[in-house]
C-alpha cells in the first residue's frame, strides 16, 4: 500500500440525505433500474491519462499538481500503477482506460517503449488478479510526441505510419491479453492545419488503410471486443477528419468499414462540432454506431476542451434515453475522461471529481428509465410521425410511389396539410420532470 490516499476510507453509497463528501448520494450500484443492475447499464470507467497522468496544466500555464510518480522513470511509472488499483478500490469502480504514454515512459525506440508499456501491463495483470476493476479499452498515444505533428496515419512520411503502426499493435495486444472490452482509435492529429501542404484524399486512403490494418490484426489476435473511433472536430488540428459522427460514418462506408467500427462520443467533442450530446448519440444509435461514451464536459466561456467532470443531469437524462432505447452500450461504457481543475491539488479532490460524476449519471440513468416507463414522451413522438403509417404515405416511403404520383394522390384527395406545433416547450417540461 502506498500512502498517496492515506486516511480516506472507501467510498460507499450512503443515499440522498448524505452529507459526507465522500460519499456518493444517488450511485447505487446494486440498484436495479429498468430491470439491470445500475452499475451494469452505466460501466463506469477511471482515466488512466487525466486521474494520474494530468499535471494541472492549461493553454498558458505549466504544472500545478506535485505527485511522487512525476518524473521517476519506470519507478514512477510502477507507484503510479499501485496509486492507480488503490484509487478504482477506493471508488469500487468496474474499469478503467489508458493510452500506452500514460502508463509507462516513452523508451529511446519503439522497442523500449513497447517493453516499458509491457512491463506496467505485467503490474496491472497481478493486481487484476486481487481488484474487480477492469479494462474497458486501451489505445495508443499517436499525438503527443513530435514525431506526430502532422499525423500518425496520415502523416506524409511513410515512416510515422509505420512507426504509429508498431505502436498500436503493442497495445492492441496488451488490450487483448488484460481482458479488455474494447479498443479506441482517436486520431488526436489526424487533420490538417493547412491546405497548402496536405493532399486529403492522400491521406484519407492512408487512414482507411491504418484502420484496415489495426482490424485485421484485431481478428487474427482474437480479439472480439469493440473497436471504437471517437470524433473530434478541431483542437489540436485545424480540422480534423473525425469531425463528428456523421462524418465518421460517412468515412467508414466509403472504405467498407462501417460494420467493422463503432463511435466513442465524448461530450466536449461534441460541443466543439457545433453539436449538443444528445445529438450525437442519436445520429449514432440512429446509425447503429453508438459504442461508448467518454464523460464530461466543456466550461462553454472556454474556446478549449476543458474535460470537466458531468454535472447536468438533465443532458444525462437525455444522454440515457437514447442508450436505453438501443439497449444498453454492449461492451462500452462511461469513461470519465475529465480530470480535476488545476487549483485542485489535494488526491481527494480526485474522488470528489469521480463520485459528483457517478452521481450524475445515476440521476441521469434513473430520470431517463422514468421518462421510458411514463411513456407520455414516447407516445407524444410517435403520434407526431403517426401519419406515415397511413396506406399512402407508406408507400411513399417505400419507394412505391412515382413522383407523378404522388402529386396526383394531393390533387385527387384535395390533400391541404395544415402546421401542428411541435410542442417543444411542453416536452422539455416534461422531460425535467423525471430529472
Amino acid at each position: 500500500m502506498t500512502d498517496f490516499f492515506k486516511n480516506i476510507s472507501p467510498v460507499k453509497y450512503e443515499g440522498p440525505e448524505s452529507r459526507n463528501p465522500l460519499a456518493y448520494r444517488h450511485y447505487n450500484k446494486d440498484e436495479i433500474v429498468a430491470g439491470k443492475r445500475m452499475e451494469d447499464h452505466i460501466r463506469p470507467a477511471v482515466a488512466y491519462w487525466h486521474t494520474f497522468a494530468a499535471e494541472g496544466g492549461d493553454p498558458f500555464g505549466g504544472r500545478t499538481f506535485e505527485r511522487p510518480w512525476y518524473d521517476k522513470g519506470m519507478e514512477g511509472a510502477k507507484l503510479k500503477a499501485d496509486v492507480a488499483f488503490e484509487f478504482f478500490d477506493l471508488l469500487d469502480i468496474p474499469f478503467f482506460c489508458f493510452h500506452d504514454v500514460d502508463i509507462a515512459p516513452e523508451g529511446k525506440t519503439l522497442a523500449e517503449s513497447n517493453r516499458n508499456v509491457r512491463e506496467i501491463g505485467e503490474i496491472f495483470a497481478r493486481k487484476m488478479e486481487t481488484s474487480r476493476t477492469r479494462l474497458l479499452w486501451g489505445t495508443a498515444n499517436l499525438f503527443s510526441n513530435r514525431r506526430y505533428m502532422a499525423g500518425a496515419a496520415t502523416n506524409p512520411d511513410p515512416e510515422v505510419f509505420a512507426y504509429a503502426a508498431g505502436q498500436v499493435k503493442n497495445v492492441l495486444e496488451l488490450t487483448h491479453e488484460l481482458g479488455g472490452a474494447n479498443y479506441v482509435l482517436w486520431g488526436g492529429r489526424e487533420g490538417y492545419e493547412t491546405l497548402l501542404n496536405t493532399k486529403v484524399g492522400q491521406e484519407a486512403d492512408q487512414m482507411a488503410r491504418f484502420l484496415h490494418l489495426v482490424i485485421d490484426h484485431a481478428k487474427k489476435i482474437g480479439f472480439n471486443g469493440t473497436i471504437l473511433i471517437e470524433p473530434k472536430p478541431q483542437e489540436p488540428s485545424k480540422h480534423q477528419y473525425d469531425y463528428d459522427v456523421a462524418t465518421v460514418y460517412g468515412f467508414l462506408q466509403r472504405y467498407g468499414l462501417e460494420k467493422e467500427v463503432k463511435c466513442n462520443i465524448e461530450v466536449g467533442h461534441a460541443f466543439l462540432a457545433g453539436h449538443s450530446f444528445e445529438h450525437e448519440l442519436a445520429i449514432a444509435s440512429s446509425l447503429g454506431m453508438l459504442g461508448s461514451v467518454d464523460a464530461n464536459r466543456n466550461d462553454l466561456q472556454s474556446g478549449w476542451d476543458t474535460d470537466q467532470f458531468p454535472n447536468n443531469p438533465g443532458e444525462m437524462a437525455l444522454a440515457f434515453y437514447y442508450i436505453l432505447k438501443q439497449g444498453g452500450l454492449g461492451s462500452g461504457g462511461f469513461n470519465f475522461d475529465a480530470k480535476v481543475r488545476r487549483q485542485s491539488l489535494d488526491p481527494a479532490d480526485l474522488l470528489y471529481g469521480h463520485i459528483g460524476g457517478l452521481d450524475v449519471l445515476a440521476r441521469g440513468l434513473k430520470a431517463a428509465a422514468a421518462l421510458i416507463e411514463d411513456g407520455e414522451f414516447d407516445r407524444l413522438l410517435d403520434e407526431r410521425y403517426a401519419g406515415w403509417q397511413q396506406k399512402g404515405a407508406s408507400a411513399m416511403l417505400k419507394g412505391e410511389r412515382t413522383l407523378e404520383e404522388i402529386a396526383q394522390w394531393v390533387e385527387a384527395e384535395n390533400i391541404n396539410p395544415q402546421p401542428r406545433s411541435g410542442r417543444q416547450e411542453y416536452l422539455e417540461n416534461l422531460v425535467n420532470r423525471f430529472v
